[in-house]
């Protein structure tokens, strides 16, 4: 329970400190270009059209609302992570006790540097047949995983919808999807329950190629490319999985794109 609570204190802090960058981001995927283009140079040296930065695109925002302006979505973005982190969870306790294994979230890790222990220890006859058994189990815990991360992209998925509108309405200073009950109301009526789920399916194939590409491309490096020999063993592999998550991201990142643009879609 404790653990549970920190992870929502902790990712409502986060969530909190991300707003206005997220705000910006939204703003950009749908086109919104309030600003001119300067002459920049690149990184080759030569003069270019840039377009505003991250930061001038906030400065304009909170020129026209406010710096409180910048936080405009917060409620429901807050509202979906504490419901998602509560979710996701619940999710894992209950595949736990169906399996009569214990969750760990850093499994894959450990798990790994422990069957690198023991094909060390074993002998070259043995590998194949250990690589195996740690390749099944990345497998399983994977697959917890994606169920765990689907059932909360489900249920919050609605709270999301609400807070990319109520970004976006900044664009036409329009005030359908101000507060959130009324924009509940709101999405009911013009849309009915559908309205509610807009971009989900790209957004739930998004997170489920992220996730097993992460932890394929982790293992992998992990396993063939890294020295278990070395003293900094267990931080470069923490790092690979950094990495592989950022690389995962970017290349799942259309359905991300394509997910918002469908949840705004129509929607003015």
């Amino acid at each position: 329970m404790a653990d549970a609570a920190s992870q929502v204190l902790l990712g409502s802090g986060l969530t909190i400190l991300s707003q206005p960058l997220m705000y910006v981001k939204v703003l950009i995927q749908v086109g919104y270009e309030p600003l001119p283009p300067t002459i920049g140079r690149n990184i080759f040296g030569r003069q270019v059209c840039q377009l505003p930065g991250l930061f001038s695109y906030a400065q304009h925002i909170a020129s026209i609302d406010g710096k409180r302006g910048l936080f405009t979505g917060l409620t429901p973005r807050l509202c979906s992570g504490v419901l998602g982190t509560v979710v996701h969870g619940k999710v894992l306790q209950v595949r736990r006790k169906s399996i009569n294994l214990p969750i760990d979230l850093d499994y894959l890790l450990r798990a790994h540097y422990q069957e690198c222990d023991k094909v060390e220890e074993s002998g070259p006859g043995n590998v194949q047949k250990e690589a195996s058994s740690s390749f099944d189990r990345v497998i399983k815990e994977t697959t917890r995983e994606m169920m765990a991360r689907s059932a909360a992209t489900l249920i919050t998925h609605p709270f999301h919808v609400i807070t990319l509108r109520s970004m976006v309405q900044f664009i036409g200073r329009e005030s359908k999807y101000c507060g959130l009950y009324d924009s509940i109301v709101t999405i009911y009526r013009e849309e009915g329950i559908l309205g509610f789920f807009a971009g989900l399916i790209p957004r739930l194939l998004g997170d489920i190629i992220s996730l097993w590409l992460c932890n394929s491309l982790a293992y992998l490096v992990n396993t063939y490319a890294l020295d278990s020999g070395v003293s900094t063993m267990s931080e470069m592999k923490s790092y690979s999985q950094a990495v592989t998550g950022f690389f995962a991201s970017m290349l799942t990142y259309p359905f991300v794109l394509v997910s918002n643009l469908m949840a705004v879609n129509n929607c003015g």
